[in-house]
């Protein structure tokens, strides 16, 4: 650029010199004159050099920098664009700035965009209009079994989900053509059983022309899960209430209508009054129950001596245990430690144990209460309370069960013997917030022992 500058100063100046030159030859001018306006054109010549070949330098410069930010992606702030006259090369400095911001502004969003994605706990899936893959979070790897590292944009999200109910609602999503979001429940099978519920929302361009779908899954197994609870809860409980109820209500109607034995109204009240009272303990438990569930009744947490304990609890189950016919006895080892639990709560755990193993031992069996120091390397500082009877014993596949609402291995003999169902429920909240633990030991036809951990020390927050 510099040589083409220099070659028209050349040529600019050259016509003028050679006029001066052709003029001293004729004598005409004298020559200390034209040796002046020789020097005069040359200066002026190489002042107009020096100067364009600043300014080319400058605007190289800038658009060098241009070049550079364009290349990095990155905004060229320190551009001179007033150093231009050129009035076109200011629009085009001017237009290459606003479109560095904008490219710089859509990084931005597209870091916020995949800072969203990654965080959130949802599987989002942008699927095109043929199903490819164009966009998917980290959740949606995980919740389909896909590789961490893996490039899926351009395959076939339905090669990608194994489960063939979820395939087809996604097939059918991404290929339909009504601009309308989609959704549904599917219970899956791969790569693990659940439920998830997806979404499917469309993604329009000009026209209102779908473009693509956003498919966002969210597991709701432990929703379903926990539905499914209520719903056993709710049908457990109308089954508990149904029966004392048609009992009361047939035998009262008896009643009402005329019965001349007394013999035969004595019975008819006394199966009333066990009714009624089973209804009480079922409400009494409900109550207990929801209480340690929510934390409404906080412990009232002081020393308790074990031994104490449970030589109160078996006096007051001594009459029952005398009236099933079986031995009730305790073994407790001396120099026990005291334990800072809650004395009330932990004498409705032993009462509810000890009720059970009587119910549920036959005449001329044996309950014994224990109490000792636990032998788990965990809990070197912990007292463990145990209920150990000789009774029928509970098979292998139920035990893990039976600290659930009104689970019965035996429905009938245990409505038959007075049971509600929540007997071990309310003994393993009250171990829970003890900080303790409950194990369940049986053998069918040799009895079973329930163990039951309690920490000894005293809370931190008690000793501030």
């Amino acid at each position: 650029m510099l040589s083409r500058i220099a070659a028209g100063i050349v040529l600019s100046i050259a016509p003028p010199i050679v006029l001066l030159l052709v003029v001293a030859a004729s004598g005409s001018l004298a020559l200390p004159w034209i040796l002046v306006g020789i020097g005069l054109s040359l200066a002026g010549g190489l002042t107009v050099f020096i100067t364009a070949g600043q300014s080319a330098a400058r605007h190289s410069e800038d658009l060098e920098a241009m070049a550079q930010a364009l290349e990095g992606n990155r905004t060229s702030t320190y551009l001179a664009l007033e150093r231009s006259t050129d009035g076109a090369q200011r629009h085009l400095f001017a237009a290459v700035e606003k479109l560095l911001r904008a490219l710089d502004a859509s990084a931005d969003q597209r870091d916020e965009l995949d800072a969203i994605l990654r965080s959130m706990r949802e599987a989002v899936v942008v699927a095109g209009g043929g199903g490819e893959v164009v966009l998917m979070n980290g959740a949606a790897r995980e919740l389909f079994a896909l590789s961490p590292e893996a490039d899926y944009r351009g395959r076939n999200f339905v090669e990608l989900c194994r489960d063939p109910r979820l395939q087809e609602f996604v097939a059918r999503s991404t290929a339909a053509s009504d601009p309308q979001m989609m959704s549904a429940e599917v219970a899956i099978a791969h790569p693990r059983q659940g439920h998830v519920r997806v979404n499917a929302a469309p993604v329009r361009v000009a026209k209102g022309v779908v473009a693509a779908r956003v498919l966002v899954f969210s597991d709701i197994t432990d929703l379903k899960a926990y539905e499914n609870v209520r719903a056993d809860f709710v049908a457990n409980l109308t089954h508990e209430v149904r029966t004392p109820l048609s009992a009361l209500c047939g035998y009262a109607e008896t009643l009402l209508q005329g019965v001349d034995d007394p013999t035969t109204q004595r019975r008819f009240l006394d199966i009333i009054e066990r009714q009624a009272r089973r209804l009480a303990r079922l409400v009494d438990d409900l109550l207990t129950l929801s209480d340690l569930e929510r934390g409404l009744t906080p412990l009232k947490l002081e020393p308790v001596n074990s031994v104490q304990l449970l030589e109160e609890t078996t006096e007051l189950m001594r009459e029952p245990a005398a009236r099933h016919g079986v031995t009730l006895g305790v073994d407790a080892a001396s120099g026990l430690p005291e334990m800072w639990a809650d004395h009330d709560r932990l004498s409705q755990l032993m009462l509810n144990l000890l009720d059970n193993a009587i119910k549920y031992t036959p005449r001329g069996g044996r309950v014994t209460a224990l109490a000792r120091l636990a032998e788990d390397g965990d809990s070197a500082s912990a007292i463990e309370l145990a209920v150990s009877d000789t009774g029928e014993g509970i098979p292998a596949a139920h035990i893990p069960r039976l600290t659930e609402r009104f689970y019965r291995v035996d429905r009938a003999r245990s409505r038959e013997l007075g049971g509600t169902g929540l007997g071990l429920a309310i003994v393993k909240h009250i171990v829970q917030l003890h900080r303790g633990k409950l194990k369940i030991e049986s053998r069918v036809r040799e009895g079973t022992t329930v163990r039951v951990v309690i920490p000894c020390e005293q809370p931190l927050s008690m000793m501030n």
